[in-house]
């Protein structure tokens, strides 16, 4: 078999010219591969950034409750800490928080009862956010854990709310109020306003913890504390965020 080679005339072209269904084929496949790389860009690099920049501070070699030792020091003998019951290791809506809470009957007790208060965090442009006992519905206002410490009164007063994506963060928005809370810092301040006083707190220590681990609700009568929760890290479900306060 032999061949035989044409030299081609001027100006014409081996390949099939370009068409308009060719044209819109390569735009649409950029397009979706430009909007792919956009969206694991905007989901992976909070979680990278969390994990390197974040979450050494967090870290604890081991299950501690959540006072630091100069405040465990004070704590009399009889200040034997309770806790409060907590359903874990289930499939749970962390926009209810009855998935939180070990049933309805502790909600409306005389510690909690129909409790309305406002938590503001200057430092995150967080004011005046609400928090309530009377309901359960994270999507409404942040939520005080039923039995825990009135603001202002000994024990521990432990409100927790839901988180997403930093870069969802909206202070007005319930469902993403807490989102940034890893960037306070120990020494940050926070106030509750309650039946009409205000207290001052501030933050003495932070730290990862797993769903299942119940010192945060703690209820030690040595001193007036502050404890908000959250999900870590932020938009997921993997671990807890403590935000460990005192009153000053």
């Amino acid at each position: 078999m032999t061949y035989r080679y044409v030299k081609a005339p001027p100006g014409y072209q081996l390949e099939s010219p370009i068409t308009l269904g060719k044209k819109l084929r390569y735009g649409l496949s950029l397009s979706f591969l430009t909007l792919g790389i956009s969206i694991f860009t905007t989901v992976a690099y909070p979680l990278v950034s969390y994990q390197l920049m974040y979450a050494p501070r967090f870290q604890k070699t081991e299950l501690v409750s959540p006072l630091t030792q100069s405040t465990i020091q004070q704590v009399r003998a009889d200040d034997t800490p309770t806790f409060v019951d907590e359903v874990v290791n289930t499939a749970l809506d962390y926009t209810d928080s009855t998935t939180w809470f070990a049933g309805n009957s502790k909600i409306g007790n005389k510690a909690s009862q129909n409790l309305i208060s406002t938590l503001s965090i200057p430092k995150l442009s967080i004011d005046r956010a609400v928090v309530r006992s009377d309901h359960t519905d994270l999507k409404q206002s942040l939520i005080q854990y039923p039995g825990t410490a009135m603001p202002g009164d000994l024990g521990n007063t432990v409100i927790f709310g839901h988180s997403v994506l930093p870069q969802f963060f909206n202070p007005q928005n319930y469902l993403t109020i807490f989102s940034t809370l890893h960037r306070l810092g120990v020494g940050d301040t926070m106030e509750i306003a309650s039946d009409g006083a205000s207290y001052t707190y501030r933050i003495v220590d932070m730290y990862e913890t797993t769903p299942d681990d119940l010192s945060p609700l703690a209820q030690t009568y040595g001193g007036r504390y502050l404890t908000l929760i959250t999900c870590t890290p932020p938009g997921t479900y993997l671990r807890r965020l403590i935000i460990r306060a005192q009153i000053i």
